[in-house]
């Protein structure tokens, strides 16, 4: 390296060409890192990912923020589907079971033996429910008993309708009748097997001197006992706080969506129930009955065909058996051998100490149903079968 007189420093060259590493003085090009190509690439998909999901919250508050103000909007507000009210009350109770007699008193009439408006305080006035558009009303069959004219008063019709009696049962007091008219305004029937102890309900009446009570459930299972037979009822009835009386006997008691659920009773209130309390026919056993008398006229029930009472013995007066008093003609039973003055100790494989006893096995059977039995007979244990006729009705409407 030389210096010249200006203090500018000459520099050596080198043949760089003639190098074995070198490339011949072209520029390198530096190619980029795999490594930082695959960052960017992550970064962007987590931005496209956080974005995504912020956007997912935010719609759902938004989303959840309009939807409970529509709901405390709507909170009170019921909507009418058919004759029933779609969902379940909430807030104000009182309004809640005058929406509910508003919807179900169109489909409740009066039912009487007479065609005067003003004879509303018969005896045999009641209350009656509209269950077919086309005319078909149930009531309490006590309320038309005895009578030989039926007729009844719409909500939107001034003037009595004659009724035509379709058929009746002595056994669950319900009985049908049916108007001449179309296009009535029908109840919806629920499901009483959902009804729980300490459920709010409305008992209505006829809009013509009915009257609509309030009450709670008190029982849901409850069994009443014929008086003369001493078997228990074939039918579950509802007992509630809600008054029954004259004003809403055979009217409907009714859920707080506006279903009915059972059918108004004062004759079982009245001679049946120990408590006072109102009660109802649960309406999933009244329908069986319905339908029954709607097709039939009445209800088939199996009968033994037999007239019996309890038989008993020793000093402690209980009974241990059903005498046989008399086989019913026409039936059954005098082909299966049976004979009066057996006692029958057992029925379907079960033993057997009163007539109640045989009712509450006899009611689980249907007509037609071979059924074997054991009877004593002069001391001696004869075992036999016997086929169940149908039950006949004697009592006239």
């Amino acid at each position: 390296m030389k210096e010249d007189e200006k203090g500018i420093r000459d520099v050596e060259w080198e043949d760089v060409e003639h190098k074995k590493e070198s490339s011949g003085g072209e520029i390198k090009f530096r190619k980029k890192n795999r490594k930082t190509i695959f960052i960017k690439i992550s970064k962007g998909i987590v931005f496209i990912l956080v974005a995504a999901f912020s956007g997912g919250i935010s719609a759902t508050y938004i989303a959840d923020k309009k939807y409970s103000q529509f709901e405390k909007e709507n909170n009170n507000k019921s909507v009418i589907q058919g004759n029933s009210i779609s969902k379940n009350y909430e807030g104000d109770t009182s309004n809640s079971v005058a929406e509910v007699a508003q919807s179900v008193s169109q489909s409740v009439v009066e039912v009487s033996n007479s065609d005067d408006n003003t004879d509303s305080n018969s005896s045999n006035t009641g209350s009656g429910i509209i269950f077919k558009s086309d005319g078909y009303i149930v009531t309490n069959y006590h309320l038309i008993r005895g009578a030989n004219k039926y007729f009844v008063r719409l909500s939107n019709v001034t003037t009595p309708l004659k009724a035509t009696l379709i058929g009746y049962d002595t056994l669950t007091d319900l009985a049908v009748l049916k108007v001449n008219r179309k296009n009535l305004q029908a109840v919806v029937f629920g499901d009483s097997t959902t009804v729980q102890l300490g459920d709010y309900v409305v008992a209505i009446g006829s809009p013509f001197g009915g009257d609509t009570t309030t009450g709670i459930i008190s029982s849901t299972n409850k069994k009443l006992h014929d008086t003369i037979t001493g078997a228990s009822t074939p039918y579950n009835v509802l007992q509630t706080e809600a008054t029954i009386n004259p004003g809403n006997n055979g009217g409907a008691l009714c859920n707080m969506n506006g279903e009915v659920i059972g059918i108004n009773n004062l004759k079982i209130t009245e001679s049946d129930n120990e408590d006072g309390m109102g009660v109802a026919i649960s309406i999933n056993d009244a329908k069986v009955i319905i339908n029954s008398i709607v097709k039939n006229g009445h209800v088939l029930r199996p009968s033994l065909g037999i007239n019996s009472e309890d038989y008993i013995t020793g000093d402690n007066g209980e009974p241990n058996g059903v005498l046989v008093k008399d086989i019913i003609s026409g039936t059954q039973a005098a082909k299966s051998g049976i004979k009066p003055k057996d006692i029958i100790v057992e029925f379907d494989s079960m033993k057997l100490v009163s007539t109640g006893e045989l009712q509450d096995i006899l009611v689980t059977h249907k007509v037609g149903d071979s059924v074997p039995i054991i009877v004593s007979r002069n001391g001696k244990s004869i075992k036999l079968n016997i086929v169940l006729s149908e039950q006949t009705v004697n009592e006239k409407p």
